[in-house]
């Protein structure tokens, strides 16, 4: 059994220090970088986009895992792909087109995923899952870090595991990710863990040993009550 993946999201870090925070967040022990692009349409928040993106791109070659939280995402899929990023994932709710999109992204090199919010069903995924190889689950409602975890979304996750069969699609989990909420959702088949405020909080590059500390208590929990 592989060990969980952690991916700490730079939402959560300090924007102003971005190249110190992946550098900090890198020795820590992350897997790979989460990146949360928002647009103040689809949800209700504004980020950054694929010009930041490949201003940190040379400072890691940690795998780039690019949330698009925008509506639409077709004609923005090219620009994040250049700019850096190795996963593209896209909400389903985003548009009309989700084959389309997927085509789209893996036509640029890229790995694609699909995001389901919390009151998305995992049927969704039901005809595309040969185009995917990463399901993110929202565990919030995304627009803003920090939020309460959905327990709704166990079951969800569980039922997406029993969908994708023996396909090699990895499941991953975003919002309100601690180590109190990672072994739930790593004992139903999540694999990849997105941690925002309970990897950053109350650290900073000087303190990476805080960031160290909170990424081991995550992915030991999270692996502990893997099956």
């Amino acid at each position: 059994m592989t060990s969980t993946l952690i991916a700490p999201s730079m939402l959560a870090s300090d924007f102003s220090r971005l190249r110190d925070e992946i550098k900090a967040v890198e020795g820590a022990g992350a897997d790979w970088i989460h990146l949360d692009v928002m647009d103040g349409h689809f949800v209700p928040n504004i980020t950054f986009g694929p010009d930041v993106i490949a201003a940190m791109r040379p400072h890691t070659d940690k795998v780039f895992d690019t949330h698009l939280m925008i509506a639409p995402c077709d004609a923005y899929l090219e620009a994040f792909a250049k700019a850096g990023s190795d996963i593209i994932t896209v909400h389903a709710e985003a548009g009309p087109h989700l084959d389309r999109s997927l085509q789209a992204i893996r036509n640029l090199g890229k790995k694609a995923g699909v995001s389901l919010n919390p009151g998305t069903p995992e049927g969704v995924l039901e005809y595309v899952l040969d185009r995917i190889d990463l399901i993110l689950v929202m565990s919030v409602n995304p627009g803003f870090g920090g939020q309460k975890f959905i327990p709704a979304v166990i079951d969800k996750i569980a039922r997406i595991r029993a969908m994708i069969g023996d396909r090699p699609i990895d499941i991953e989990v975003d919002g309100g990710v601690t180590a109190e909420t990672a072994p739930l959702v790593s004992a139903v088949g999540a694999n990849v863990l997105v941690a925002g405020s309970a990897v950053f909080k109350g650290g900073s590059p000087e303190r990476a040993e805080v960031y160290e500390r909170h990424i081991r208590a995550i992915r030991a929990t999270a692996n502990a009550a893997r099956v």
